[in-house]
């Protein structure tokens, strides 16, 4: 056990009172008594001090936060958009921010939920799983859409095949899903919104109202085989390489999203983020994509999701703290930081882009309710 050094020494006080004859007796047992009650009072806050060491307000006291970031985030080429986001956060904590780049999903998300990150950036169906293991989890904000609001804080989900293939998914003009049966399908990752939960619900949707397809489920798109809904199936284990395993025809069919793909390819024909568009790989595109320059995919299905949060981990950061971060994220000064949102125009890499008034907005848990659903 402890002992503490005001303790002896209100004891020594004690036993001198004991000592003391006469007539100045009483006034030193006085002194003695005061003495004694100011050191138990020092004896008391120090106790408590010393037990709030390991305490949660000391935990989030730390100088540093860890901020984790998906794979599809993770690229070299987008580095300096990450540290931006970085620096605002760290300018209104005055805490420097740690980036922890990711190959796994499920890493990710299990670091925002176990407190080894204190921040991330994913998909919604990534903080939806995140806060199913942590209910201190806690969406704050979101990047917005053209309005600046949450009413058009949507991205695309794509279906493609690769250009020259896109007959084969059609009946008539129009394109159909029924010949993805028996098909080589590459998905992003099963904690993946727009690259598997968003997708897969499309197509047991589309194929539950088949009698031979009545009873299908999500776990019945997650392994291929000979008699399966899918001859193969592959994760790509970002949108990135979703859409390198269809390029590299390790693949027939594969979904990625809009937004991941934004820095690697350019429209060649049609209308973005409508079936019948195709996307061609930029000259210049970095890895995965630097070896497949010219190479090109059709969209056969485009459906709209619910943008990603930045969430926290309300056991590690303050609730002090996150109210400053949600302040400088969804300030004006970060909306017009170019780094951050990058103007569509410029042919500048980022992760956001801006066309007109882009930004970051508060948001809620309830927000993220229609993904939920798709789990029911």
């Amino acid at each position: 056990m402890k002992v503490y050094p005001s303790i002896v020494l209100t004891c020594t006080v004690l036993n001198k009172t004991d000592e003391l004859h006469g007539e100045g007796n009483n006034k030193m047992k006085r002194m003695a008594l005061w003495i004694t009650t100011i050191m138990i009072m020092t004896l008391l806050v120090t106790a408590c001090s010393t037990n709030n060491e390991g305490s949660d307000n000391s935990k989030k006291s730390d100088d540093k936060l860890v901020m984790v970031w998906l794979p599809n985030e993770s690229g070299e080429d987008i580095k300096a958009a990450r540290e931006t986001i970085g620096k605002v956060i760290e300018y209104a904590t005055g805490k420097k921010v740690e980036h922890k780049i990711t190959t796994d999903y499920i890493i990710a998300i299990e670091s925002l939920a176990n407190g080894s990150a204190d921040i991330a950036f994913t998909g919604a169906q990534g903080y939806v799983e995140a806060r199913n293991k942590n209910g201190n989890v806690e969406a704050v904000v979101v990047n917005s859409g053209e309005s600046g609001t949450l009413d058009d804080a949507i991205y695309y989900s794509w279906i493609g095949v690769k250009k020259g293939n896109e007959d084969q998914y059609k009946s008539g003009d129009a394109f159909s899903l029924d010949n993805i049966v028996g098909k080589r399908f590459s998905f992003v990752s099963n904690s993946s919104t727009s690259g598997f939960k968003v997708p897969s619900a499309g197509i047991i949707s589309y194929f539950n109202k088949q009698d031979k397809y009545k009873d299908l489920k999500a776990e019945d798109l997650l392994e291929g085989s000979d008699k399966g809904f899918f001859s193969k199936v592959l994760f790509g284990g970002s949108h990135q390489g979703s859409a390198v395993n269809l390029l590299t025809d390790k693949a027939d069919v594969a979904a990625f999203c809009d937004t991941c793909l934004q820095n690697y390819v350019d429209l060649a024909e049609g209308t973005d983020n409508r079936a019948g568009a195709v996307y061609e790989v930029k000259k210049d595109a970095a890895e995965p994509f630097n070896t497949l320059v010219g190479e090109k995919f059709e969209v056969i299905s485009v459906t709209p999701v619910l943008n990603g949060p930045i969430s926290v981990n309300k056991d590690k950061i303050s609730s002090e703290d996150i109210e400053k971060i949600v302040a400088a994220l969804t300030s004006d000064e970060t909306a017009n930081n170019k780094e951050i949102f990058v103007p569509k125009d410029t042919g500048a890499k980022g992760i956001f882009t801006k066309s007109k008034a882009e930004r970051f907005v508060k948001v809620t848990d309830d927000f993220f309710n229609p993904v939920r659903e798709l789990s029911n």
